[in-house]
């Protein structure tokens, strides 16, 4: 009984090969340096992305990470904890624990966070829409996440629209589809134009779940609109954005790409009269609900910086410190200072991802918010250390790390002798490991991987200003002036 109780759980997880299949039988219109991609599950270039949402499949069948890359609902099923609806603040915790296993496994973007987040604030968002208007959209959201767990998909989240003229609102733009909206009413759904920019994952996903990118006023009503459709409908065009060092990939080389498995990817998603049935829409209309969703889903995806940057810092930590090793300057004082500020910098941010978590409140639907306001200060601190970070890396490293000749002149029987003759560092470990630690701090720093470290920790979920405001919204100033005012004896 137990054997199929075990197997009857397991059904609602995808093995890894499982999750590379059946993305490769998904038709999504894709472009990439101005070609179709017929084939993005082995494109050199997109591959390594798809690793990296592998490995969070990958995890959930080891036994050692079963309990924090999965999660068994109250029915018995087991489910992965990307497909999760936080029901405690165990769950906001472990989300973050968990994200920072996958940091240090693939030291890229695994991409699967921002569907989770997603997914998340549209709950509890749906439900305090349907309480104030009677719409069916908590119930129609429901049904999805099902969907979604049942068959263990990848989520993209899309929030961003290009926004054109950042001074205009949604309705003012010379062209209104800078701002995904609703052109056509339908009785059995919606039709939808517009784009929505920094999609990372998208191509390595099943479903894109489709939210506004700010509070809207009543004017822009045709703008305040979510739904989910899957990535392959007809009228969704995928455009692969570049990354720096991207052409390295193609060049069958595992040192000089710095990190051969894994990586990111993100792309410009085109919606072109895109047609959504009733039972996907999750907002249709209730601008007044915008803000909610947008603030509560960048809250979520604030928190989730906390853990996922935490573990490709502590690769980076370790990768400076081999350096180190490898030039012999292991022993400097000043470099051991260094790598203990890294550290410092490191854990801090985890400290904050791990305490928006564990103050975290139940919402009216039932599921678990994390406090916005320590989650704006773990993403503000994300917006900056991974930066001194980088800086501190690619000081103790030093010049080789950009100016090291190609795998290729290391292999050449004519100038490879002399590569490996003056470039040798320490006699304790070869040249190849020198250049090979070397190459990954580049690709962390400068290379593909620095758009999810360096980049994104800057702009992803919102600019830092964004978060300072709602810093400001929650961080209770008058209170603040009245315990000064009681200690001062001021009436």
């Amino acid at each position: 009984m137990r054997e199929g109780l075990e197997r009857e759980i397991a059904m609602a997880l995808m093995t890894g090969e499982q999750y590379v299949e059946s993305i490769r039988n998904l038709h999504m219109n894709i472009w990439l340096f101005g070609e179709k991609v017929e084939n993005s599950v082995d494109n050199p270039i997109l591959r390594p992305s798809l690793n990296s949402v592998r490995a969070t499949y990958d995890l959930a069948q080891e036994e050692e990470y079963r309990d924090l890359m999965t999660v068994v609902l109250d029915n018995g099923e087991r489910i992965n904890r990307f497909t999760n609806i936080h029901r405690s603040t165990e769950d906001l915790v472990n989300k973050v624990k968990m994200q920072r296993l996958l940091g240090q496994k693939t030291a890229s973007c695994f991409q699967r966070c921002v569907g989770m987040d997603a997914m998340n604030a549209v709950f509890s968002t749906t439900y305090e829409v349907d309480q104030k208007y009677g719409t069916p959209y908590h119930a129609n959201f429901r049904k999805f996440l099902e969907m979604v767990q049942s068959r263990d998909y990848t989520v993209d989240g899309a929030m961003t629209d290009p926004k054109g003229d950042r001074s205009l609102p949604p309705h003012k733009q010379a062209d209104p589809d800078l701002y995904l909206h609703v052109v056509e009413q339908r009785e059995d759904g919606i039709v939808v134009c517009g784009a929505k920019a920094h999609q990372t994952g998208i191509v390595n996903s099943h479903e894109v779940l489709v939210m506004p990118t700010i509070a809207m006023g009543e004017a822009d009503k045709d703008y305040a609109v979510s739904f989910a459709v899957p990535t392959d409908t007809e009228g969704i065009t995928i455009i692969v954005g570049r990354q720096s060092c991207d052409t390295r990939k193609k060049e069958r080389t595992t040192i000089d790409v710095g990190n051969s498995v894994y990586g990111g990817m993100e792309a410009l998603v085109v919606f072109d009269h895109v047609f959504v049935p009733n039972d996907r829409i999750f907002l249709n209309g209730e601008y007044d609900f915008a803000g909610m969703l947008v603030e509560r889903f960048a809250g979520y995806h604030r928190q989730s910086y906390g853990g996922c940057k935490v573990g490709v810092g502590d690769v980076l930590i370790g990768a400076t410190a081999l350096a180190a090793d490898f030039n012999g300057v292991q022993k400097a004082s000043h470099v051991k200072d260094k790598l203990i500020e890294m550290t410092h910098l490191n854990e801090t941010l985890y400290s904050c991802g791990i305490a928006c978590s564990a103050q975290g409140t139940k919402t009216a639907s039932g599921n678990y918010m994390i406090d916005l306001l320590l989650a704006n200060v773990c993403k503000q601190n994300v917006t900056r250390f991974p930066y001194e970070i980088t800086r501190l890396a690619e000081d103790i490293a030093g010049g080789l790390m950009v100016t090291a000749p190609s795998e290729a002149d290391m292999n050449s029987p004519e100038v490879g002798p002399m590569v490996k003759k003056y470039l040798q560092g320490t006699s304790a470990v070869s040249m190849e490991d020198r250049l090979k630690i070397f190459r990954l701090i580049e690709n962390m720093t400068l290379g593909t991987a620095a758009v999810g470290y360096r980049t994104e920790s800057m702009h992803g979920a919102g600019s830092p200003q964004a978060q300072r405001i709602v810093i400001s919204r929650q961080c209770d100033m008058n209170g603040k002036k009245e315990l000064a005012k009681k200690l001062a004896h001021i009436d």
